[in-house]
């Protein structure tokens, strides 16, 4: 049978005031904190419940309470709304907190006459203010019928009272609220301190709220600590430190990783840390009426690693790196050796093999090209960013270089160059202007393409004084040794026949500097040294001949001896080049048998693609062809039918015929 609504306010008051007020020693050693009660007496407590005023049903609960409390323990009372309508400063605390205060407390209680506004944020204040919460744990129990009505926002305040406060709660009771947005003010109110928000709309959501708060029962509270970043269990010593809202400190053992704990609802507060690098992290926690777990995170250990390495090495220097890495650590994919400078930040390095200590435990690692003192590391980056594994110094001394080579020397041409000094492959013979910038070049080639201690350079094509260099090459590049080296200008001269019948073949005959990336071209007067109609490298000359592809339009061109430089190509021969229109003559037999050999003999461009075909007057249907291939003779088969045909020259690049003459099959 239910019972009357009025009895189940008493419950839910009595159990409230249980909850923040313990009758008996708790299951943890705990000293009570000071408590107001905070009575709402605004106009609304005269709404009734089953017939009877809220304010009575209030007035019968706290008295009856009251009795039930230890007589030590300090209580007090502040009430709003009782003297004056539409007044938002009508707040009086009539109680202050202290032992002995039940019968006052209940008299005053019975004297309230609800008139007023619902000031209940600046209530919730001032109570707070009287229990000194900024300096002492305090606890305020609400009892509100209604939402703020004074402009403050009771989860702004909440939270303001909470961040100033030490070990500060306020829980609140909501009567016959309605409207879900009042309620939430409330409910904002005390969650934002840790607090119990309950309402007593209906007997059965009032039945479950008792069951939670008439005896608080502990809450089971478990412990972890992980690897940040990877979530497994951290399974070295640990040493933690646990304080519950009003309890003793608890120390657990150092060998534990993780403990659990029955908690009555409260905040608190653990620490953990591992003895082993003193890495330690904290967390505030909440214990509500539901079993939880709180889970602390601290960095990966370091692992025991360390470098095995020359403790100086010449600047530009490689030398060999080795590491050991003892204990469980796993080398990742983003594992690095680098050199630093002291006191960079982990991230910073001067420069770095990246992911090469997957491929084993040691490496040849290149020195700063900068002599000085440096850091050499072993280097990890994951989620929590880089970290520095393990250092150790490195100095970093000077180097010198020595060039031997012939100055001056031609424009265009292969110096040969004999060096001395680091020798990194990736380290540079440069020939630069005076005075240019490290990284300012006119020519230059690795001594990857050394051969031993020698190696071909090509000088410039323009002439003039230049410094052949050494230049070390690292993640910055350094000039070890210069040199001057006069560049002389150099010529050249072409011999062939002019005139040359167009798309023909032209035998040159060239002198000049003769490096075989130099080109004899045709091409166009006046036209730049890169534009050319035809051309061919020297690189495919028979001594110092060369066959070039004469142009194919009749006209006047220049025949060029181009020097092919890095920097520029220049000409260093022109001779004019008439090409004349492309003619051709057959001698053949008039008439011949079907399918018998006829031998034609002729002349023309003797393109490679050019033929010689037998078709009907006035078709394009071949009814018998050859190649002109070498020589001025050609065999092939005449027609097996009977008729008028011809003989015809095709020149193969525009399939244009030069020639013809008749054929009869008979």
């Amino acid at each position: 049978m239910r019972r009357p609504i009025e009895t189940f306010f008493k419950a839910f008051f009595a159990a409230l005031f249980l909850a923040g007020l313990p009758l008996a020693a708790p299951a943890q050693e705990a000293q009570s904190p000071r408590t107001i009660l905070v009575l709402d007496a605004s106009g609304s407590m005269w709404g009734q419940i089953d017939g009877k005023a809220k304010i009575t049903i209030a007035q019968e609960v706290i008295r009856d309470l009251l009795q039930r409390l230890p007589e030590d323990q300090e209580i007090g009372l502040t009430v709003y709304g009782h003297r004056r309508k539409g007044d938002c400063a009508d707040i009086e605390t009539l109680i202050p907190p202290a032992a002995g205060n039940r019968d006052r407390i209940a008299a005053a209680v019975q004297t309230i006459r609800p008139k007023g506004k619902t000031p209940l944020s600046a209530a919730v204040i001032k109570a707070a203010e009287d229990l000194k919460y900024t300096e002492e744990a305090a606890t305020v129990i609400l009892i509100s019928d209604g939402r703020e009505t004074c402009e403050l926002d009771p989860c702004e305040v909440g939270r303001k009272l909470e961040e100033a406060g030490i070990g500060f709660t306020a829980h609140v009771i909501g009567f016959d609220v309605a409207k879900p947005q009042d309620r939430a003010e409330l409910q904002c109110l005390a969650e934002a301190t840790g607090g119990t928000f309950r309402t007593a709309s209906s007997a059965e959501e009032l039945a479950a709220a008792l069951e939670v708060v008439a005896e608080p029962e502990p809450v089971s509270v478990e412990f972890a600590a992980v690897e940040k970043g990877s979530g497994r269990p951290i399974e070295d010593q640990l040493i933690w430190t646990l304080k519950h809202e009003g309890s003793t400190l608890i120390d657990t053992e150092p060998q534990e990783n993780g403990f659990t704990r029955d908690l009555l609802p409260g905040k608190g507060r653990v620490e953990v840390m591992r003895p082993a690098d003193e890495a330690a992290t904290q967390a505030e926690f909440t214990v509500g009426d539901q079993a939880m777990k709180v889970t602390l995170e601290l960095p990966p250990l370091p692992p025991d690693i360390t470098i095995e390495a020359p403790d100086k090495v010449g600047a530009g220097e490689v030398f060999p790196v080795r590491w050991q890495i003892r204990g469980g650590y796993v080398m990742g994919d983003d594992d690095r050796i680098a050199i630093a400078k002291p006191g960079a930040k982990a991230g910073e390095s001067v420069l770095y093999v990246y992911n090469s200590t997957m491929q084993g435990d040691a490496l040849d690692v290149k020195a700063p090209v900068t002599p000085g003192s440096y850091e050499l590391r072993y280097v990890t980056y994951d989620r929590n960013g880089h970290r520095v594994l393990a250092s150790r110094k490195l100095e970093v001394e000077p180097v010198s270089a020595r060039l031997d080579f012939e100055s001056p020397a031609p424009a265009g041409t292969g110096l040969e160059v004999r060096w001395e000094g680091p020798g990194s492959e990736k380290d540079i013979i440069a020939i630069a202007k005076p005075g240019a910038k490290v990284n300012e070049m006119v020519t230059f080639t690795f001594l990857l393409y050394s051969d031993g201690n020698d190696l071909v350079l090509k000088t410039p094509v323009t002439p003039g004084t230049y410094e052949l260099r050494y230049v070390q090459n690292g993640n910055e590049k350094k000039i070890l040794a210069a040199e001057p080296l006069v560049v002389e200008p150099v010529s050249a001269s072409l011999d062939f026949r002019n005139p040359a019948p167009a798309g023909g073949k032209l035998e040159v005959q060239w002198e000049g500097p003769g490096d075989k990336d130099d080109f004899i071209a045709i091409a166009k007067p006046g036209a730049k040294a890169n534009e050319k109609v035809a051309f061919a490298f020297l690189l495919y000359s028979d001594g110092n001949a060369l066959t070039l592809d004469i142009p194919t339009a009749p006209g006047t061109y220049e025949l060029r001896y181009v020097q092919n430089g890095k920097e520029k190509k220049s000409i260093l021969a022109a001779e004019k080049l008439d090409v004349i229109p492309m003619t051709a003559t057959l001698t053949a037999p008039d008439r011949a048998a079907p399918g018998s050999r006829i031998r034609v003999t002729w002349e023309g461009p003797g393109h490679r693609r050019d033929e010689i075909v037998i078709a009907k007057p006035g078709s394009d249907s071949v009814d018998s062809y050859a190649g002109v291939g070498e020589g001025s003779e050609v065999s092939l088969y005449a027609p097996t039918a009977k008729g008028d045909y011809e003989i015809r020259y095709v020149y193969g690049p525009l399939g244009k015929v030069l020639a013809k003459r008749p054929l009869k099959v008979e």
